[in-house]
This record gives structure tokens, sequence and C-alpha cells, in this order.
């Protein structure tokens, strides 16, 4: 079975500085495609980072350059650096790890990523006080 754990949560106060860490353990097959989403109470899930089956990294809007990721495929882990934070980044961060598919309705060499994960963290907290 396929489990992914992260790891790194924390509080701190607005500027500082977090790393999130995520392991993806028990995935077998060749291609992954990985993320880090949060959630804050009341809020709908955003996504934060996807690292697609060729390594390409996409930020979402509220992130971008303050958070870094970086990928390690043959271990399966995928770290999240979190700098300039701010209150408004305070939620339950989630990563994430889908099978990237085969595109055979165009180039059955391409992989590309699903619009969903499969495969699901439980989470861990980042809390930023002002």
């Amino acid at each position: 079975a396929v489990d992914v754990v992260e790891s790194g949560g924390g509080s701190v106060q607005s500027g500082g500085s977090l790393t999130l860490s995520c392991v993806v353990h028990g995935y077998t097959y060749d291609k992954i495609c990985m993320g880090w989403l949060r959630q804050a109470p009341g809020a709908e899930r955003e996504d934060i980072a996807d690292v697609d089956s060729d390594g390409k990294i996409t930020y979402g809007e509220s992130v971008k350059g303050r958070f870094t990721v970086s990928q390690d495929v043959a271990k399966r882990t995928l770290t999240l650096q979190l700098t300039s934070l701010k209150p408004e980044d305070t939620a339950m961060y989630f990563c994430a790890a889908t099978t990237a598919r085969r595109d055979y309705m165009g180039n059955p060499d391409n992989y590309y990523c699903p619009a969903d994960y499969h495969f699901w963290g439980s989470g861990t907290q980042v809390t930023v006080s002002s």
C-alpha cells in the first residue's frame, strides 16, 4: 500500500520560515506526480505546487517567489521551503501523489498528470502569527 507522510509543520511568526518534508512509501510505479496543497478552515483547498513526472514545477500564484519545492524522484520525497510567511499562510498542508499516465491519445511516449491526486498524506499544520 502507498503511504504519504508529511512532517515539519509548526508555529512561526510572520516573516519566518519553515521546511516541510514529504515521503511516499510503497510506490512501485515508474512515473509519479507529486504536489503540495493546503487548506485553511472554512476555505477551499489550494494548490501550492505541482511537480509533474518530468520534474516540472508549477507554483500557485499566492506563493510564487516565497515557497520553493525540491524533489528527489528516486527517494520519492518532496520538500517545501516556506519563507516570508504571512498569517494568511496558516493552513493544514498536505502532500499528495498520483501515477502519471501515458498520453495514448497523442504520443504514448509522453506522460501527463491527472487532475486529481490519488494518494494523500494526513497533513501537517502551519500556523503563522502576526
